[in-house]
This record gives C-alpha cells, structure tokens and sequence, in this order.
C-alpha cells in the first residue's frame, strides 16, 4: 500500500545521500548505520540522521630500519636422531610382548572395559578388545597408568575421576570405576637404519631404483633437508617478527564492532573447515563442551591483533604509495588456484561473483607493505 510504498522511497532517497555524504567527508564505514529519521513529508526536503562507526586513523610508528633476533637455524645431532627414530617407528612392527611381560608405557594393550558409578553402568562406558596405546592420553587421565606393570590375561579395577570441563555433562567431575582385563599386550619393533632398510624404503611412488644406496647417504640427505627447512623456518619467523615490530610500533584504537565482526567472521571460517571434512559447527560445540558464544568470546584477542595488523599495513601500503598490478591480482589469483587445485578462471570467476575483488587488492595491498618492511629492514634481509 501507500505506507510500503513510502518506505521503499525513503530508503532509496536516503541511501543515495548516505552515500554522497560519506563521499563528501571521507568517512569509511566499518558498521552498518543506524538511521533516525527526523523529517519525511511530502513537499518537503528529506533530513535524516545517520550514527556509523568509522574506520579509526592510525597512526604509525617506526616501520623501516627496524630490527628482530634471528632464530638460530642450527640442526644438532640430537635432532637428526629424533627424526632418525621417527622414521624407525613408523616403519615398525607390532609383535606379540614376551608372556611374562608387564604393560609398559608405549606398549598396545588389547582390553576390555566396563564403567561403574555408585555401582551403576553407564552409557559410553563399555567396550571390547579395544587396543589402547599406554600412555597415548586417549582415556581419563590416570586410566591408562593403572594398567601398568599389569600382565596380560589380569583383571585390573581402575579408578579415575571424570574431568569438571569432559564433553559428556552428566559424566564431568564424577568418580568411575573400571573393572578391565587385558587380553594381550603387544609392542612395536623398530628396524635398524641399515643399507638395506633405506634401500627398501625409499623405492616407491612410481620409482624402480631406490633414492639412496647407503645409510649414511640417507642420513646425510635427512640432514640437508630438515637444515633447509630450519634455515626457511627461520626466515618466516624473522620476517614477521619485523611485521609484528611494525605494527606494535603503531597507534590505533580499534571500535569494538570491528573485532566482533572479525571474531565472528573465524566462527564461519571454522564452519567451512569443519564443512570439508564432513563435520558440522554443532558437533564440534557439543564435542568441546562450548556455546557459540563462548567460541566468539575466544576469538575476539586473535581477532584484534588480525584487525589492527591490517589496519597498519593499510596504512603503510597509504603511506608508501604501494600499487597494486593486474600482475599482482594474477598472480595472487593463480596462487590460490595452486592452493585449492582449481582453474584461475575458475578462481576469478567466483571473486567477481561474489563481490570480493576489492577484498582482494587489499589483500595483496597488505603483503606487498608487509615486504616493504621486510626490504627496508635494518640490513636489509631479504624475505625468500
């Protein structure tokens, strides 16, 4: 009707000049406004009030000359033979323990388990053969350290107390008993690095020759390979100590609304992760024993360093004159096309679609200022 009618007017008029006066006075909205209506008769000029929170200024501090401690990127010996052991373990073999063997930590105890509350079962509390690596964490805390220096085919009760925070309310804070029998007991045998181990290992994925002939080959190429992923590791985290620096160095009194959105923007950014792997937000709330809330609440100081890091490398990329190609959008497209194995145009067909080119130029806006600071660093390490 004619009230409708109205409503659609004055929304279309005033839209028009909420736009033309954040034009005039350069204000960047970072809320959506809210509008006091003050006079809208026929006949006469539409005045409106509209309250927004506006981007805040920064104000910058050092960003160039600036200096952080290299991370030492030195492999020891030690280090070497922990991956040496990893590689080892998983190429072991589970084998039967010797019968007159006690549980150990690390060994796979084959178990069943039933739970007792003031003498009553519980649901989730049972289960059969159920092979429980001793020490792995996966049962209350204290369960699995009672079944050690226990032998196999014992009966063991076990006692424990539920944590306050466990998933299951009903369960959390509770003592239970566990009247379990361990079946077997089973450990895993590691093999030697030997010539003929790093031989049989490294043939696969297509290849007829083994990678290497030798142990020691094998050992020296382990080393060069976790030395070049220290020395990369090393210059990620000097890199970004200097962007860090940067925006520490830097004044802004971020509006809360802000942070809200961007805490709220991680809460989905979980949902599609979760998404993909087949899960939905609601289980994962319900598993962690959390409300959405709750979850929002944790991620406003994650939030506020993300908002304010991006609101001083925008200053900077203002400050610094730094210009955005089409070759930087390419590139930065055809990046994210590697990443999620899909066709560029396909990539950039979906930006456009949905609005997001210009969050996109910001993007990379931000990462070319953040190599600003990285090149005009003091001794200018280079970021590679």
């Amino acid at each position: 009707g004619k009230e409708a009618i109205a409503e659609e007017a004055f929304e279309l008029l005033a839209g028009r000049a909420y736009t033309e006066a954040l034009r005039e006075n350069e204000i960047v909205p970072v809320s959506n406004p809210e509008i006091e209506r003050e006079q809208f008769e026929e006949g006469k000029d539409l005045i409106f009030k509209a309250t927004v929170v506006k981007q805040p200024e920064v104000t910058l501090g050092d960003y160039k000359g600036l200096e952080v401690e290299k991370q030492d990127a030195t492999i020891t010996d030690e280090q070497v033979e922990e991956q040496l052991n990893n590689i080892r373990s998983q190429q072991a073999k589970m084998v039967a323990a010797p019968e007159d063997a006690t549980v150990q930590k690390d060994d796979f105890a084959t178990i069943d388990f039933k739970g007792f509350i003031d003498g009553e079962a519980f649901d989730g509390g049972e289960g059969k053969s159920y092979p429980l690596q001793i020490g792995s964490g996966s049962f209350i805390p204290g369960f699995e350290d009672q079944l050690i220096g226990h032998k196999a085919g014992e009966d063991v009760t076990v006692t424990v107390s539920f944590p306050e925070d466990y998933f299951v309310a009903e369960l959390a804070g509770k003592e239970a008993k566990f009247e379990c029998h361990i079946h077997d007991i089973k450990r895993k045998e590691l093999p030697e690095i030997t010539d003929e181990f790093v031989r049989s290992v490294s043939v696969g994925q297509g290849k007829t020759e083994p990678a290497y002939n030798t142990a020691e080959e094998f050992k020296a190429d382990l080393r060069k390979r976790m030395e070049d992923d220290a020395a990369r590791r090393a210059i990620d985290a000097y890199n970004a100590g200097l962007v860090e620096l940067a925006v520490k160095n830097a004044t802004v009194d971020i509006p809360e609304i802000m942070i809200e959105d961007r805490a709220e923007q991680m809460v989905q950014e979980l949902a599609m992760n979760l998404e993909g792997r087949g899960l939905k937000l609601e289980d994962y709330l319900k598993f962690s024993n959390k409300t959405i809330e709750a979850l929002r609440e944790e991620n406003k100081a994650a939030a506020a360093e993300n908002v304010r890091a991006d609101l001083v490398l925008d200053e900077i990329a203002k400050a610094e004159n730094v210009q955005v190609t089409p070759e930087d959008m390419n590139y930065e497209i055809f990046a994210m096309s590697q990443q999620f194995g899909a066709d560029p145009k396909e990539v950039y067909d979906i930006i456009v679609k949905e609005g997001r080119v210009s969050m996109l130029a910001s993007s990379v806006a931000r990462k070319k200022a953040a190599r600003f600071i990285i090149e005009n660093a003091k001794g200018a390490e280079k970021a590679e």
